[in-house]
């Protein structure tokens, strides 16, 4: 078998927590991700039939049944993943339904897998009737976006209206705009209902007061989708008690919507 350390689903995962980190998005053991692997690409560095132990998951993804996920540990400091992989990230495949997972690698010092779980498979169900080339679900929490859900409206037409407005590549990088939930209880099933709800639609949900969860095709492609919105909502945080002289307009996001071939949300531009 080849090292798994060396696989670039690995590399690349270690990459992106390091970078999360770096940039203040993961305080402590705070966010978590999970990154959908293909079976062919782990065949090359995992005996997939040496299961090191089952992990009962709390709740039931059928249409995940067998699919295979590398995930960030619970209690896991992300400054730490770079040093001991081994011990802060796992991959696992679910069966029963989804109900279990069989640990294949990693947790070695007898973790399991985010408590956040049960949301990100949820969510993964969710953006695959989206889009079938999903691969990964991100939570994170972003500074500037957290002040944003204390002093904006949640409405997610403004919310949404007021992070194009800041930076001119949003509408680009996030056509379908950012979806919002008020504050819930974290670690719930019942957040991640609502996440997973809310991914229908978008990419980005922003859970009010505590973070973002963001999803996409790839790791750069979602860590690429939450740092637009953090970069804009930073902008507004600095602006947003001064009185606006200049603004962009929606006719301008439309020749946006024209000139890189997107369409914003519908009815979100007048």
């Amino acid at each position: 078998m080849k090292n798994i350390l060396e696989a670039p689903f690995m590399v690349e995962m270690i990459r992106t927590v390091t970078n999360m980190y770096a940039h203040t998005w993961d305080e402590r053991n705070g966010g978590n991700v999970s990154l959908m692997l293909d079976e062919g690409d782990v065949n090359a560095y995992l005996d997939l039939n040496a299961v090191i132990r089952t992990i009962p998951t709390g709740f039931s993804a059928p249409e995940l049944e067998g699919k295979i996920f590398l995930v960030t540990g619970t209690g896991k400091y992300f400054k730490n993943v770079q040093y001991a992989p081994e011990v802060n990230l796992g991959i696992v495949r679910l069966k029963d339904q989804g109900r279990q997972a069989d640990l294949l690698w990693g947790y070695t010092d007898g973790g399991q897998f985010t408590s956040e779980f049960p949301a990100h498979m949820m969510s993964h169900v969710a953006r695959l009737k989206v889009d079938p080339l999903n691969r990964v679900v991100m939570h994170c929490h972003p500074a500037n976006l957290l002040a944003m859900t204390y002093v904006h409206t949640l409405d997610e037409r403004e919310f949404t209206r007021t992070l194009w407005q800041m930076c001119t590549e949003c509408i680009v990088v996030f056509p379908e705009g950012v979806n919002v939930l008020p504050w819930m209880l974290c670690g719930t099933n019942e957040i991640g209902e609502a996440t997973a709800k809310k991914m229908e639609t978008a990419r980005l949900v922003v859970w009010s007061q505590h973070g973002i969860y963001g999803a996409g095709k790839d790791l750069d492609e979602t860590f690429g989708l939450i740092e637009t919105a953090e970069k804009a909502a930073e902008i507004y945080m600095k602006i947003a008690h001064l009185p606006r002289i200049n603004t962009i307009t929606d006719e301008q996001l439309h020749l946006m919507e024209g000139r890189f071939g997107v369409k914003g949300r519908e009815g979100y531009l007048n």
